[in-house]
């Protein structure tokens, strides 16, 4: 190995490199307060690392880059611990970068002759802030999309070049594909040579001036004080380091990763917001309106910029103790104490409201559900927001939600509750014993048929005969056999008949509940098989075709196997009032409208 060293060293030079960087002297001695930057430039090579990581599988396309980010997140194996130190990590470096600059500060290291280097270190926090703003667009989920579809907005309304420059970056007028590559190649290409240029001239600087020392110091003392890099110092360098890193996977493993919304929908409204680091800016635009909104937005992170720059300049006296640059240093410190209090103002508001809180909850509800069906079921080829086309039922929830609930769902209902337990046996229970209440016809305009007289075992038997004609496999074939003997011999096969082709006054109960059957109740309840022509239902043979109302009616029978969520109904004697309308119903002509039975 000595040999293979004595190579390399001939060869690189390795060896006087190394020396430089380890002898390096730190006047005073090691300190805790010089740590950051190395923090710092540790958390940028993690970056880097699980940049690289993530780009395997990342896919930048508006089609794409959703589902190649939630197969990363649920899929990959520690695919959700990589994109959360990602993640994390980009929040630590503008944390970490912001607390090597207040310790820069305090310190005095931004006067002659590092000014320089200060300013660099300026425009590397506007770089991170850049990378990422550019990075919480690429999951192309509601998040990311809204919140910087209103950064480039703003953009958008700077004079003179703000069109040109929203349009550079979103790559036309509306958000798409070109707008995807441009922020991953800002993201994964400019901005990264950028920040590694800036950080080899700040060290390049660093090297040259040395550290900064503790303004109490004398010279004397600080020579006498001097230490080299190794080991003091780059031992208080790692332990920082080991803290930051377990901080990182600490609140990698609690929250289990980053959060990925649901898909980016360009046609939906939401709430969008920042990641906390843009906050303060955030609640700042709402006390401004109009161009006065554009004016702050656009206006305040150059001032903001420009101080931060400006402050060697202005603070030119020899002096580093911080009681006498207090004006200086209290400018800077203002800098922060507002940003705080907004950004504290921005989150207390939210959490206070609590319509907002509603519908991040329905957001975070919609997410889970578009991440759990691309686990189960991929996400199609259109990408993004086709994942829900793959939930069973779609199609017919869409048509239900459009033509249906309206009536069978919610207070405001005008015919028979349909949800889950519908023709289940405890549905079926409740309706035989008062099908004119609220939960069934006691909406409708026409109540013909009234409660059944049977109780007790033969109303279960009842029930199973008409649950039979479902489909349902689990049907008691004796007790359903018993049900149809009481179903003759009682007065139902005065109204309703069990077969395949007679009609009479009331619907034909033959495979009530099946998917063929409710097809064609749903095109025409209005035929005499069903209800006749006085049913309030219109028909759905149009606009929807047999193959869309089956649809509907495959998911209508999945209901039934679900747990019916009202009380068993009580069989009792009926009231006067209700006997003596069911003997007016008795002795009404055979034409009269037909009893119901949804």
């Amino acid at each position: 190995m000595a040999k293979v060293r004595a190579w390399l060293d001939d060869r690189t030079g390795y060896r006087k490199l190394v020396a430089g960087a380890l002898d390096e002297p730190v006047p005073g001695g090691a300190s805790f307060a010089y740590v950051f930057g190395s923090v710092l430039t540790f958390v940028f090579v993690l970056q880097a690392i699980t940049g690289v990581m993530l780009a395997f599988y990342y896919s930048p396309s508006s089609t794409d880059a959703w589902a190649s980010v939630a197969y990363i997140q649920d899929q990959v194996s520690l695919g959700w611990f990589i994109r959360g130190l990602h993640s994390y990590g980009a929040s630590a470096m503008v944390i970490l970068a912001c607390l090597h600059m207040l310790q820069t500060a305090v310190y005095g290291a931004y006067k002659k002759p590092r000014e320089l280097n200060w300013i660099i270190g300026v425009v590397m926090l506007g770089v991170i802030l850049a990378f990422a703003l550019t990075g919480y667009l690429l999951p192309w989920d509601q998040k990311g999309y809204w919140a910087t579809k209103v950064a480039t907005g703003i953009a958008g309304t700077s004079p003179l070049i703000g069109e040109q420059l929203q349009q550079g970056v979103q790559g036309g007028n509306e958000y798409g594909n070109l707008t995807l590559t441009r922020f991953y190649a800002i993201h994964v290409f400019l901005l990264p040579g950028v920040l590694i240029a800036l950080l080899i001239a700040h060290i390049g600087l660093f090297r040259r001036h040395g550290v900064t020392p503790h303004w109490r110091h004398s010279a004397e003392q600080l020579t006498e004080r001097t230490q080299p890099f190794w080991p003091d110092q780059l031992f208080k360098d790692m332990v920082a380091i080991a803290l930051a890193f377990a901080v990182l996977v600490g609140l990698n493993f609690y929250s289990h990763g980053a959060e990925l919304g649901a898909p980016a929908d360009p046609s939906s409204n939401f709430d969008a917001r920042p990641e906390w680091y843009l906050r303060a800016v955030f609640q700042a635009l709402k006390y401004f309106e109009g161009p006065m909104e554009a004016v702050v937005a656009l206006g305040v992170p150059p001032i903001v910029g420009g101080i931060l720059i400006a402050l060697p300049f202005l603070d030119r006296g020899e002096s580093r103790n911080p009681r006498k640059r207090m004006a200086y240093l209290g400018l800077f410190s203002l800098l922060f104490v507002v940003a705080g209090i907004l950004t504290v103002l921005s989150f207390a508001e939210d959490a206070a409201d609590p319509e907002l809180q509603e519908r991040l909850e329905a957001a975070e509800a919609r997410a889970a559900e578009a991440r759990e069906l691309a686990v189960e079921h991929g996400v199609p080829a259109a990408g993004g927001t086709a994942v829900f086309t793959t939930a069973p039922h779609y199609r017919a929830l869409q048509i239900w939600t459009k033509d249906c609930a309206s009536c069978h769902q919610g207070s405001d209902r005008t015919g028979p509750e349909i949800g889950p337990g519908y023709n289940s046996r405890p549905w079926l229970h409740n309706y035989l014993l008062d099908p004119r209440g609220d939960l069934f016809f006691g909406t409708t305009s026409d109540q013909m048929m009234k409660p059944v007289k049977f109780r007790g075992a033969d109303l279960d038997a009842v029930v199973e005969a008409i649950y039979a004609q479902t489909g349902a496999g689990d049907v008691d074939a004796k007790l359903a056999a018993r049900g149809l003997d009481i179903f003759e011999e009682e007065s139902c096969s005065g109204c309703h008949t069990i077969d395949e082709v007679s009609e009479d006054t009331g619907p034909n109960l033959f495979e009530r509940g099946t998917v063929d059957y409710l097809t064609d109740l749903i095109g025409h309840a209005q035929a005499e098989r069903f209800y006749g022509e006085d049913s309030e239902m219109p028909p759905f043979f149009d606009p929807y075709n047999r193959e869309q109302r089956r649809a509907v009616a495959e998911w209508l029978v999945t209901l039934r196997d679900q747990p019916y969520p009202h009380p068993r109904a009580r069989p009792g004697p009926p009231p006067a009032e209700q006997t003596k309308k069911d003997d007016e119903i008795e002795g009404s002509e055979p034409d009269s409208p037909k009893p119901r039975v949804p």
